[in-house]
This record gives C-alpha cells, sequence and structure tokens, in this order.
C-alpha cells in the first residue's frame, strides 16, 4: 500500500472514532438557540473542510488567450509575414 492509502485510512479511523464518541446533543446557537447533535456539527465541519481543501488544492485553469484579428489575411502574404520580427543576429542565435 501506498503512504497515501495508509494516511487517508489513519484519517478515516481517526475522524470515525471521533464522532462516534461525541453523539450527546448540545446547544448550538445559528441565529437562536437550537439543540443538535455534536456529532451533527463536528460532521458538518469535517465535511466542509474536505470540501474546501480539495477545492483549495486543484490546479488551476489556465486561461485561453484568442487573437482576434480583424482583418482576415491577404491570400498573397508570404509565409515569412507571419513570422515574427527577428534581426539577422536574434535569428543567427536562435539557429
Amino acid at each position: 500500500m501506498s503512504s497515501k492509502t495508509i494516511f487517508i485510512i489513519i484519517i478515516t479511523v481517526l475522524v470515525t472514532v471521533i464522532l462516534m464518541n461525541n453523539t450527546e446533543e448540545v446547544e448550538f446557537w445559528i441565529f437562536g438557540i437550537a439543540r443538535v447533535p455534536k456529532l451533527a456539527v463536528l460532521g458538518g465541519m469535517f465535511a466542509f473542510g474536505f470540501v474546501f481543501g480539495f477545492l483549495a488544492g486543484r490546479p488551476r485553469r489556465k486561461k485561453v488567450v484568442i487573437n482576434d484579428h480583424s482583418s482576415p489575411a491577404s491570400p498573397t502574404a508570404e509565409p515569412d509575414d507571419f513570422r515574427p520580427k527577428l534581426s539577422d543576429e536574434d535569428r543567427d542565435y536562435i539557429s
């Protein structure tokens, strides 16, 4: 087993033990007093943290840049017209 799998199993066991040992009801204030099982509060916070961590840890999307040329290329254009304008010294350095 990989270390990642072992880590996930250990965290899952710890969360399960903590949640199962905290099942009594507590008074919880959410714009008014409500009696809520501690299991629901801890489970909800764990789920919120898991989702937030997943969203924060995923790779960001790269922005796609689209060059919008207002005039179409002329059919008689030479292939060199589309290359960037480089000096002869730069061309020698690249090749």
